[in-house]
């Protein structure tokens, strides 16, 4: 018999933190799930001047353990809104992130690394 986590039980919040910023380069580092709740925030923090302003942005996903689809469009969203010529990688991603991002069609904008 498995046990399910009760229904007031919270995830725990994601983190995405801005680990560098710079004109040339800013990194922007997930951790934990991103999905519906999670959406207004990340919308937020991908709208910072510090990533906005740089040239090239990387996306560490090594600890992302989840993104549903409407935050992968997001992400897009942001990528195709970038000026021409300014680079998007996303580092670290596990399959099944990947595979949302690339579903969302991130592949098309942005280097996503294995």
């Amino acid at each position: 018999m498995t046990s399910e986590p009760h229904p007031t039980a919270r995830t725990p919040r994601p983190t995405l933190t801005i680990t560098e910023a710079g004109r040339r380069r800013a990194v922007l580092t997930f951790s934990g799930r991103l999905d519906a709740g999670t959406l207004g925030e990340l919308e937020e923090r991908l709208v910072d001047p510090r990533l906005l302003g740089a040239r090239e942005v990387v996306l560490e996903m090594g600890e992302l353990d989840h993104l549903d689809l409407a935050s992968a469009y997001a992400l897009l969203r942001v990528a195709t809104g970038r000026p021409e010529g300014a680079g998007l990688t996303v580092r670290g991603a596990n399959r099944a992130v990947q595979r949302t991002l690339r579903h969302a069609g991130m592949d098309a904008v942005a280097v996503i690394e294995e």
